[in-house]
């Protein structure tokens, strides 16, 4: 729980009234985050079980006021509506981190399973993240990763050519390093198909977004120490 003089407010205003708490500034941004995959208890972003009418002067919301507002007086559940729906008074450098490392993000799903349909092969990071860049591509902190990157790919096709698709990559992998097919290419995708050999190396074809294909190739070759063979199947 973070101490009450490091917390910062979370507001929100309905129905004529209005209702805030004290937060660790942290953990309540990864907490409005729609892509973080950790599970945050509301009870440890708090730095008081209270909800305010004014967090300043110490006056709490009534009950009534959040019966009004939230259909219930429970104050987890109220704090919770509160981050989800409120506006949280972050600070500038919390603001500029959370909106670079969401950047990051959609920049490297693009890299990820986007291709150059004229050639079939992935497109370097720096060069989607310049193409973003020409194109003026802002990205929102408080936004899925997902629903930015389709504004993203709408943005920089005029300037690249690029299209979300997936491939099928063939390998084979000797006997030395059979045993490792499925744990070191689960990452990239699935196998679809699957053949084991007498001399026990191994064959495969892997479904995977397009722009796995050099990181695949990489992966094959590292666990394999340079004997595996990869193809990609037209």
């Amino acid at each position: 729980m973070v101490n009450v003089d490091d917390a910062i407010i979370a507001r929100l205003e309905s129905f004529g009234e209005k209702f805030e708490i004290l937060v660790d500034p942290d953990l309540a941004a990864d907490f409005r985050n729609p892509d973080n995959e950790k599970e945050i208890e509301i009870e440890d972003i708090l730095a008081v079980e209270e909800i305010f009418k004014d967090s300043k002067k110490g006056d709490k919301a009534s009950e009534e006021a959040m019966e009004k507002v939230f259909g219930t007086t429970d104050v987890l559940e109220v704090a919770s509506q509160i981050l989800k729906k409120g506006h949280v008074q972050l600070t500038a450098e919390q603001r500029r981190q959370m909106q670079e490392d969401k950047r990051k993000q959609v920049i490297a799903k693009i890299a990820r399973e986007g291709i150059n349909p004229q050639n079939g092969l992935p497109h370097p990071a720096m060069r989607i993240e310049n193409a973003m860049n020409e194109a003026k591509v802002k990205v929102d902190a408080f936004k899925s990763v997902d629903e930015q990157v389709q504004i993203a790919l709408k943005a920089i096709k005029v300037l690249i050519p690029i299209k979300f698709e997936k491939v099928k990559m063939a390998v084979r992998l000797p006997s030395t390093a059979a045993g490792q097919a499925y744990s070191a290419i689960r990452p990239f995708g699935k196998i679809v198909n699957e053949e084991w050999q007498q001399d026990g190396s191994w064959i495969g074809i892997v479904e995977m977004p397009g722009g796995l294909q050099d990181d695949f190739n990489h992966k094959m070759a590292s666990i394999s120490g340079g004997e595996a063979e990869t193809k990609l199947i037209n």
